[in-house]
């Protein structure tokens, strides 16, 4: 067997290695020895909360909306891109400032207890029950971050209560070929620090991870795969199209040494 030809049979080798499978890039496959459809019981997420940077919506009604005006000063009327200028900011301590009440500590507390504590202080201190206050809290938009092998990595906001992993990458315009699936990176921000859990999109059981559904300020990391620091090609065309260069710069490179 001549050079030339060992060297082709270790291209295609290597060829077959480089390709990506299908089932790399299939999401929620089911990948146990069961058939059919399969029912997946999603574990329940933690209430999300608050911390430093994020901005809240607070709005304060009653039967006589002029009664409670004044604590709604620059809180009502948010349009969605406006509500990071008129909604409250979770300073460095954990504060936000609302007219008429002052300052009230957040950090930690999730919407309903913020609610809880601004109706406690209402009833305590302006109004009776019989005024029917209501207050309404949450996040101004679902804020996450994304960042690797997708199509358009950045910060995004989706004005919505509740967003899984699935929803924001399509959000971002899915993941790249050449991104890894089986190995998506979360990390999640909480009051006393950081954690980092590794999911895999391309089993059905993923939905039963806390982390399929994501919280407020997550940040998102898909990694690539090892075929795209090889360089071989993604696709088997792309394959072909290295095997048939390298052979042929190979011939040529022999053919020069052989007329020497």
């Amino acid at each position: 067997m001549n050079r030339i030809t060992i060297y082709f049979l270790l291209l295609v080798g290597f060829s077959f290695t480089s390709c990506i499978p299908t089932k790399d890039l299939i999401y929620l496959q089911n990948k146990d020895d069961s058939t059919g459809d399969q029912s997946i019981n999603q574990v329940m997420s933690k209430p999300y909360r608050m911390q430093t940077n994020d901005i809240i919506i607070i709005t304060i009604n009653a039967t006589d909306p002029k009664l409670v005006a004044m604590f709604n000063t620059g809180a009502n009327g948010q349009t969605e891109s406006g509500a990071y200028f008129e909604g409250y900011s979770v300073d460095d301590h954990g504060n936000i400032r609302l007219p008429v009440l002052g300052e009230l500590n957040v950090l930690g507390f999730t919407a309903d207890e913020i609610r809880t504590k601004v109706e406690a202080l209402l009833l305590s201190d302006y109004f009776n029950k019989e005024a029917n206050i209501f207050v309404n809290v949450k996040l101004a938009g679902f804020r996450y971050t994304i960042n690797g092998e997708v199509s358009s990595p950045g910060s995004k906001i989706l004005y919505r209560d509740k967003v899984n992993i699935m929803e924001a990458i399509a959000n971002s315009g899915d993941i790249a070929i050449t991104g890894n699936r089986k190995e998506i990176v979360i990390i999640r921000q909480f009051p006393q620090g950081t954690e980092m859990h590794t999911i895999d999109l391309t089993d059905v059981n993923v939905m039963k991870s806390p982390y399929y559904n994501l919280q407020p300020n997550d940040f998102i990391y898909i990694k690539p795969l090892k075929q795209k620091t090889w360089g071989t090609g993604t696709t088997g065309i792309q394959s072909f199209t290295t095997i048939v260069s390298g052979l042929t710069l190979i011939i040529s490179t022999y053919l020069v040494f052989k007329s020497l």
